[in-house]
């Protein structure tokens, strides 16, 4: 696993978190319990504080920073797709966020919110609580989450998939 103290910065990982082995975790980073890294995930904790919360996906080739100013926050239950850039923002608990969409500072997506695939949520944008956040940039289309479906299996399915790799992931190439 590529995980990195930076200085006196030192990522804090729940031990029944699944970090992938090709993920980078650097300096003030906090994972919550039974929450999945997945390939190529770079989670930069080097200016900032990254908290992750308890079983939430960070899908491959996401990427995830703070600065000096702004942390950035994701909540419980959340899915973070494919490809994902988030920096200074807060996600509340069971949200999607999904592949190649950008969510930047001060931003706010609500709980049960939905951030759609490929969608630009600029600086200071609230997404109000099971609205989706669609487009480039984002417009708001308010009560069209139905949580259970769009959001809470795709968590739950991840949890069990994490499980399933910190126990029979192995390497085959030496």
């Amino acid at each position: 696993m590529a995980i990195y103290a930076l200085g006196d910065l030192v990522p804090q990982i729940d031990p029944t978190a699944f970090v992938h082995p090709d993920a980078t975790v650097i300096g003030d980073v906090i994972i919550g319990p039974d929450s999945t890294i997945w390939p190529q995930a770079v989670l930069r904790g080097d200016y900032g504080r990254i908290t992750i919360g308890a079983r939430t996906s960070i899908q491959d080739g996401s990427v995830i920073h703070s600065t000096l100013i702004y942390p950035t926050a994701i909540g419980d239950d959340c899915v973070i797709g494919h490809l994902v850039h988030m920096e200074c923002c807060t996600i509340e608990n069971g949200v999607l966020v999904g592949s190649g969409s950008i969510v930047l500072h001060r931003a706010i997506v609500r709980e049960e919110g939905l951030v759609g695939a490929a969608a630009l949520v600029p600086n200071d944008m609230e997404v109000p609580s099971r609205a989706m956040a669609l487009g480039v940039p984002a417009k708001i289309k308010l009560d069209a989450v139905e949580p259970e479906m769009m959001i809470r299996l795709g968590a739950r399915q991840y949890v069990e998939n994490g499980a399933r790799y910190r126990d029979g992931l192995r390497r085959l190439d030496g």
